[in-house]
Order: structure tokens, then C-alpha cells, then sequence
């Protein structure tokens, strides 16, 4: 079972409700794919028993054997290489790693070298938690290829948590790829709804279940709950703004640790899950 916590925008208290899931749920699996900024460890406190560097493949051209055909710039989809008659420039930053020029290139004329992209940590938490995140490497421009390997670096079968980047572009839509069910956190402002919609419309397109939390709610900001019904979306919970769990978050201590009321929100709303995940797979079947 894959639940994925997304946002549409930062600052709506995505990691705290996902390192929260994962602190209830006895041998489950925190992924924590927001790999320009990972901050879940801040707050589950892992033992890191493990760090490997993560490479991409890039092409590499022997200018020596290559006629500059332009046979490897008209099947990159991406448009990572440039033809300029006596020279093939290679924009790294945009390169997949798709293997497409060199698998098509009629003189062999490229090979894929290995490029360092950034490093993935593992370990655990009192033995019973599995961990991961990522560390994008200062100047890499795309963060998909780092957020592929972190996902596949676990294949077991726990529940796994996947905290995602905010936003919408294509750091989150690689995260939340492939999830059972897919938990938005939005807040009461004008923001947290503009926002929302937009993630609410990748989900969509993307054919992915979901349902919504609002945090820090605040009862005078009705357009929400207004939009949510209009639309018949789940609202999973409404959280409202507690000194308390603010004061944890900055301590970087589990709110689910020292607020009891916090913890049984949390737990009520795992219960929720897993019959909304259990209900939508029954209906494909």
C-alpha cells in the first residue's frame, strides 16, 4: 500500500502530517522525496546506516566517428543535444537518460558515462521504521532522476509513506506516480485553495484516488469546504491551528508524541485511509 502526501504549494504542513503517518504505523516505510529540501529526518530522528552516491547516464560524443547526421538530436525527445555542423553540444540538464541517441546513432559514435546527480541515505527508526531520503547535488537543474531511484530503492511489502515535494511540476508528479491513494494538505487562505485546484487537477489526470486535509483550518475561511462540496471531494480532516503542534514542529519533536489528542486525530485518520484505499481497489476490481 503506497500513500503519497502531497501539497500545492509550501508551507501547508505536508511533512509533519506524513512523518506523523509514518510514526503510527508499525513497520512501514517513510520516503521522503522532497530532494532539494529533505527535511523529514529533522522530526523521525533516523539512525542512517547508509549513504550512496546516485548517478545518471549522459551521452558522451567521439567526435572522431561521428558525421553529424543529426540522427541523435531528431530522436531526443527531450532536446538535450544541438547540432551545430562541426560539434554536438550535450545539455546535461535536460538530458533523461533515455539512451535514445546512442541506441539510434548509425556510427556509433556515443557511449553513456555516469554523471553524479546526488546521494540516497537509509535506516531506521527504534527498528521499525524504514527510512529514505534524497539529496539533490547543488546544481543539478532535474530532480526526477534522483526521485526515481529513491523510490525503487524499496520493494517490500509495507505500507510505504511517500512525502512529496510541493507544488505541482514534475518533481511531484514522479513522486506520487504509482500511489493507492494520494492525501493533499491544503490551509485556509486564498493560496492553499488556488493551490489546491491545481493539484487537484494533476491528480485527476493522473487517475490517482485522493482525498484532502485541511490544515491549520480556520472556521471564516469557507471557500474550502465550498469547493469541496461542490465537487464531492473527500475531506479527510480538518486540522486546526494549535500552538502546541507549532511549538513541536520547531523543537523538531513528533507532535504525535507529546499531544495525545494529535496522535488519535492521526490514527483516526490512518483508519479512514486504508478503507478509502481498501473501497477504491474493490471498485476497479
Amino acid at each position: 500500500m503506497i500513500i503519497s502526501i502531497a501539497s500545492g504549494k509550501g508551507g501547508t504542513g505536508k511533512t509533519i502530517i506524513s512523518t506523523s503517518l509514518a510514526s503510527i504505523i508499525k513497520q512501514c516505510v517513510y520516503i521522503d522525496c522532497d530532494v532539494e529540501e529533505p527535511n523529514g529526518h529533522l522530526l523521525l530522528k533516523p539512525q542512517i546506516t547508509e549513504e550512496k552516491s546516485v548517478h545518471k547516464l549522459i551521452p558522451k560524443i567521439n567526435l572522431d566517428k561521428c558525421n553529424f547526421c543529426n540522427k541523435c538530436v531528431e530522436v531526443c525527445e527531450f532536446h538535450a543535444l544541438l547540432n551545430i555542423k562541426d560539434d554536438i553540444i550535450i545539455f546535461d540538464e535536460l538530458c533523461h537518460s533515455c539512451g535514445s541517441c546512442s541506441y539510434f546513432c548509425p556510427q556509433n559514435a556515443i557511449v553513456e558515462t555516469e554523471k553524479e546527480i546526488g546521494l540516497i541515505r537509509n535506516g531506521k527508526i527504534n527498528n521499525d521504521i524504514l527510512f529514505y531520503d534524497g539529496f539533490l547535488k547543488i546544481g543539478e537543474a532535474s530532480t526526477v532522476p534522483l526521485i526515481k531511484k529513491l523510490k525503487n530503492t524499496y520493494s517490500g511489502e509495507h505500507v510505504v509513506i511517500i512525502d512529496s515535494p510541493p507544488g505541482t511540476s514534475c518533481s511531484m508528479f514522479e513522486a506520487v506516480k504509482n500511489s493507492d491513494y494520494c492525501i493533499l494538505v491544503t490551509e485556509s487562505s486564498p493560496f492553499g485553495l488556488n493551490d489546491l485546484k491545481l493539484a487537484v487537477n494533476v491528480l485527476k489526470e493522473m487517475n490517482i484516488p485522493f482525498g484532502i486535509i485541511i490544515n491549520k483550518y480556520d472556521v471564516t475561511f469557507t471557500q474550502i469546504e465550498q469547493y469541496i462540496n461542490e465537487n464531492h471531494f473527500n475531506l479527510l480532516s480538518k486540522i486546526p491551528f494549535q500552538m502546541k503542534i507549532a511549538e513541536c514542529y520547531s523543537k523538531g519533536e513528533l507532535p504525535t508524541l507529546v499531544i495525545d489528542d494529535y496522535r488519535m486525530m492521526i490514527s483516526v485518520l490512518y483508519d479512514k485511509l486504508k478503507n478509502e484505499i481498501i473501497a477504491e481497489k474493490t471498485n476497479v476490481v
